[in-house]
């Protein structure tokens, strides 16, 4: 499939990632009975996840988003830069923040940073994907969908140069070195 002017192929079909986020609300929805948390989106790219995540938390909870950004077409600046922030009261609240892909870390080391100058009671991350091999600084995602090795993806929220993110899908870049020595989940 071509997005923009690269070519991607099928890399975590749409019932998988229906059946993760599934798994994944049953686990938040269990973790959180009785605290009320607040879960923080991290837009743009976590903006299909939230949603879909969010319909499957059965207990009472809010959502907001935030928005922080250190990418440019498809390689991160090392610069983070906030340009949504917090307008919550997040003093003694559970929050969970909601990350499409944890890449190299910069990012949710800021956003992290940023949400623990309010002193909230607990915070953690549920993030889609992570990219283990690929972190650049440490941080600590108690809640992944999937970890994938540090290799370009597309799709369900994630995009390249703004294009790809209505994709159901996961994608990933179609180039020689970037062989199925990744696995692929739920290919149909």
């Amino acid at each position: 499939m071509l997005v923009k002017d690269k070519k991607f192929k099928r890399y975590i079909s749409e019932s998988a990632l229906k059946q993760r986020i599934e798994e994944l609300g049953r686990q938040l929805s269990e973790d959180y009975a009785g605290k009320n948390p607040l879960f923080i989106a991290v837009l743009n790219g976590a903006f299909m996840f939230a949603a879909d995540l969010m319909r499957e938390i059965d207990i009472p909870s809010e959502i907001s988003f935030i928005k922080f950004t250190s990418y440019h077409n498809m390689h991160s600046t090392g610069v983070v830069d906030q340009i949504i922030g917090i307008e919550e009261d997040l003093r003694e609240r559970h929050v969970v923040v909601i990350e499409d892909i944890v890449d190299t870390g910069i990012t949710m080391t800021e956003v992290l940073a940023e949400i623990r100058r309010y002193h909230p009671a607990s915070v953690e991350v549920v993030a889609l994907l992570t990219k283990p091999k690929a972190l650049q600084r440490p941080v600590s995602i108690k809640y992944t969908g999937f970890e994938i090795e540090p290799k370009f993806v597309v799709g369900y929220g994630l995009d390249y140069d703004g294009y790809g993110r209505n994709l159901c899908e996961i994608l990933i870049l179609d180039e020689p070195e970037q062989s199925d020595e990744n696995g692929d989940w739920g290919t149909e």
